[in-house]
């Protein structure tokens, strides 16, 4: 069999972007952990907020998807390449349990997210070319600021919704395994001004994508 080429590789890329920004919901491999909580009587005010915050947690999957691919299509070493490819399948279950909840809520994902899956994708072929120390670096950074806007998350959404809550925090478990994972994989500690950089990007794009 022919071994992939890197055109192949990079319509691979272009495949998945078109899926995961323009595609159908997908279908993660695990079951929502909201699948056996009762849904709870929300006002209109308290639905729009909920919607407003799973938007952004759905558009961080977005990204997180994109990260790791780009990572992936630059890593040195095939043992990271792995490692990047099984954090991308769990972040696709997010995906889908975050894209599952919008519906409920009546809501949809954000319009921008073709946007943000190429500046993600970008960011994460860079941090790759930066070798995989780095890279796994990249990787821990993320996760822990992912898990602390996961944690605000659960103290800012509405208290009759138990279903969103429990996606958000299995969610904030899963962030904080792959932390660990990088560092146990050798990452190297970002200088502060780049997590300051990255804390900034975040904070626009939770901002934005809340309304849009």
């Amino acid at each position: 069999m022919r071994k992939p080429g890197l055109l192949d590789q990079w319509l691979a890329h272009a495949d998945q972007a078109l899926r995961v920004t323009l595609g159908p919901a997908p279908a993660g491999a695990s079951t929502s952990p909201a699948s056996n909580v009762a849904a709870g009587e929300l006002t209109d005010s308290e639905r729009h907020h909920a919607a407003g915050l799973m938007r952004v947690n759905h558009t961080g999957e977005v990204c997180a998807q994109a990260l790791y691919a780009g990572q992936a299509a630059t890593a040195r070493s095939d043992r990271v390449r792995r490692e990047m490819a099984e954090a991308a399948r769990e972040e696709e279950d997010h995906l889908a349990w975050c894209a599952e909840r919008l519906d409920e809520l009546d809501s949809r994902p954000s319009l921008l997210n073709p946007l943000w899956y190429a500046g993600s994708f970008s960011i994460g072929a860079l941090a790759g070319l930066a070798g995989d120390e780095w890279s796994l670096g990249f990787v821990e950074a993320t996760e822990r600021q992912v898990e602390s806007h996961l944690d605000d998350h659960l103290d800012r959404l509405p208290a009759p919704d138990q279903r969103s809550r429990a996606i958000v925090a299995q969610m904030k478990d899963d962030e904080a395994r792959h932390a660990d994972m990088a560092v146990a994989q050798g990452a190297r500690t970002l200088p502060a001004p780049v997590q300051g950089l990255m804390a900034l990007t975040a904070g626009i794009m939770k901002v934005v994508v809340y309304r849009v």
